[in-house]
């Protein structure tokens, strides 16, 4: 299968997830999510889903989702299925998207040493660089 075909399933299988999801999930544990990113296999076997929500704030309410949301997949993928004309639908594997909780950790690290640099490469008060 071509890269192209890959990307249109999962784009497709993100996007009805989405939707699914926040109209048909009624679990409590599942609002306010947002599903980040979907990556299909070559064979199209299986699709790695990758999700957020700003509700789940430490690791094991992360782990809680993410477990809640393998439990529903068969629901999940019937539901896709009935969405599209393809022969197969993937099975799903949920994932918590760590991008959400590292890239705000991440931003402050890159800032903190550009500050740092920026001091050592100030001119000192006395006019002096070298001192």
């Amino acid at each position: 299968m071509s890269p192209e075909r890959a990307n249109r399933v999962a784009d497709f299988i993100r996007e009805e997830l989405a939707g699914i999801v926040s109209q048909r999930m009624r679990d409590p544990r599942v609002r306010l999510l947002s599903v980040t990113d979907a990556r299909v296999s070559r064979d199209l076997s299986w699709a790695d889903v990758y999700v957020s929500s700003i509700e789940t704030e430490d690791e094991p309410s992360r782990s809680e989702l993410v477990a809640t949301l393998n439990r529903a997949a068969g629901f999940l993928r019937s539901e896709v299925a009935r969405r599209h004309s393809m022969r197969t639908t993937p099975r799903l594997r949920f994932h918590y998207d760590r991008a959400m909780v590292e890239g705000p950790r991440m931003e402050a690290l890159i800032q903190t040493a550009l500050n740092a640099d920026r001091r050592r490469n100030e001119p000192t008060a006395a006019g002096d660089p070298h001192a």
